[in-house]
Parts: structure tokens; sequence; C-alpha cells
């Protein structure tokens, strides 16, 4: 477990991002407030890659970061998916679309990805633990959602730390569960709260005390609009593309409710992908 630096005053601050999801002109300004804000550390806790135009470039930038200033990356579920084309024997059936768009933009990069942890670990200037994983501790797509019960909760964080950093649910939050504060950072490049500002959280150790806070912050969204369109993702990248695009949008969840919908019977062959998401996108406009 590596062990936080003194910060000025005897406050240390740590910065936590996360679901980047090669949304570049979100990344930057992210990046540039986290900057002028000048923390002792930044936790970026997975998906950088995957669901977006840009995994390329904001893996780059990441990985600069992460060379430069000592930014801890970790793995998402979504570098999973996409590191699952390194296997030799993958069955061409298998293969997700969206998932394999992304593999073959990342070119030799994607094998870095392996590399990730899927926990990156601290001990506070009090001997407290603050603990960041991309979902939970029961996996990396087992997520932590603001009106998860709080049984359900200490399952997930278990054992608990004084401080638990996550992602995965694109949706923002701070809760106190117990004696750990769970700081989910949302999303940087699709959040899916109603409000398309890029999220990040500010966690400051202070007097003997952790505090959290989501920050929010407007971008480029014409130049993110710009890169889905011309990048090849909306056309190349298959009909769940679609889905993911209306998410980023409309800064609205909708791909759960499409699985519950349509899923089954496109796993059955009842109905094609295709045209499950064409019905499905029809009834949100209608």
């Amino acid at each position: 477990m590596q062990v936080l630096p003194s910060g000025y005053n005897n406050i240390v601050k740590i910065a936590i991002l996360s679901d980047i999801h090669g949304n570049w002109p979100a990344l930057q300004t992210i990046a540039t407030h986290i900057g002028a804000w000048q923390p002792d550390c930044v936790i970026v806790a997975g998906d950088i890659v995957n669901r977006g135009p840009s995994s390329r470039d904001c893996w780059n930038l990441v990985t600069a970061w992460q060379k430069s200033a000592g930014w801890q990356v970790m793995m998402g579920n979504h570098e999973t998916d996409v590191l699952a084309y390194t296997r030799p024997n993958l069955d061409k059936s298998q293969r997700l679309p969206m998932s394999y768009w992304t593999w073959r933009q990342m070119n030799v990069q994607v094998n870095a990805l392996a590399a990730l942890p899927e926990t990156v670990e601290f001990t506070g200037p009090d001997g407290s633990e603050l603990r960041a994983r991309h979902a939970s501790m029961l996996g990396q797509q087992d997520g932590i959602y603001h009106n998860t019960p709080t049984s359900e909760i200490r399952l997930k964080i278990a054992p608990a730390p004084a401080v638990f950093c996550t992602g995965h649910t694109h949706v923002p939050y701070v809760r106190q569960v117990d004696d750990t504060l769970v700081v989910n950072a949302g999303s940087v490049g699709s959040p899916c709260d109603g409000d398309r500002r890029a999220s990040y959280a500010q966690v400051v150790w202070h007097r003997g005390q952790w505090q959290a806070k989501i920050v929010r912050l407007m971008y480029d969204v014409v130049q993110t609009d710009l890169d889905f369109r011309s990048s090849g993702f909306l056309e190349e990248a298959g009909a769940y593309a679609r889905l993911v695009y209306h998410e980023w949008r409309t800064a609205r969840g909708v791909i759960v409710l499409w699985r519950e919908q349509y899923q089954a019977q496109v796993m059955d062959g009842i109905i094609d992908e295709e045209t499950a998401v064409a019905q499905f996108l029809a009834q949100l406009d209608g």
C-alpha cells in the first residue's frame, strides 16, 4: 500500500476521475482544471477507452501524465473488453463491434492495458486507508449507485476503508456509509445524471478528516459531437454505438433499459441488433 505524500499546510489533495470513454475534449478540460488545483495525487479509476471516438488520444494523454506526474491509472471493464481481442483464439462470432473498433484504433498500445491494476490503495497521514476501484470489490461491473442500499454497499466495499473511491455508474455523488466516505467520481466523458458537464471528484484530508466534493465542468461538446461523426465510430462500431451516442448526447442512461427490452430477443435470434436499436431509439424520440 502506498503512502500519500504530506501536502502543503498539512492538507492532502487527491483528484479522482473515471469513465473518460474516449472523449478527448472532456478529458482536456478536466486535466486542465486538475492541473490548476494542484493535487498531491491523481487517480484514474478505469474506462479510459471505448464507448467514444478518441480512445487512443485519451490513452496517450493519461499515460503521459502517468509518466510525468505520477498519475495512478487502473483497469475498468471497458479496458477488459478491449483486451479480449489480444487473444489469438477469440471466436469472430464473439466480437463486439464497438470494442473491436476501439481495439483496432488503439493498435499496438492496447497491450499496455494489460498492465493496469484493478485496485489502488493509499495510506493517509493518519494511517487510514483510501482505496479506489472502478466499480466495487465484487467486480468491475458491480457498481455502487447513489441509491444502493447500505447493506449492499457494505458488501461491495469490504473490508471497509476510510474512503472508497469509484466510478462505473456515470452518476457522481458523495455518501457517508458507516465510517466510510464513498466517493463516486461520475464520468468525465459520458455522464448519465442529466447533466452533460464532465465530472471528477476532489478528495481532501485536512485536520484529521476526509472530505470530498464533485466538480462539474462544461467542455467543447460541439467538438466531441464532431469527433463522433468524423471518426467512423457511428458507422463502423455497430448498432450499439448509436445507443452510446444517445447516452452521451442526452446525459441519460438508456442502455440498461434497452437490454431489459431487447437483449434476450437479440440473443435468441428473434430480432437483429440493428432493428432492435432502431426501434428502441424511435420509441425514445417519439
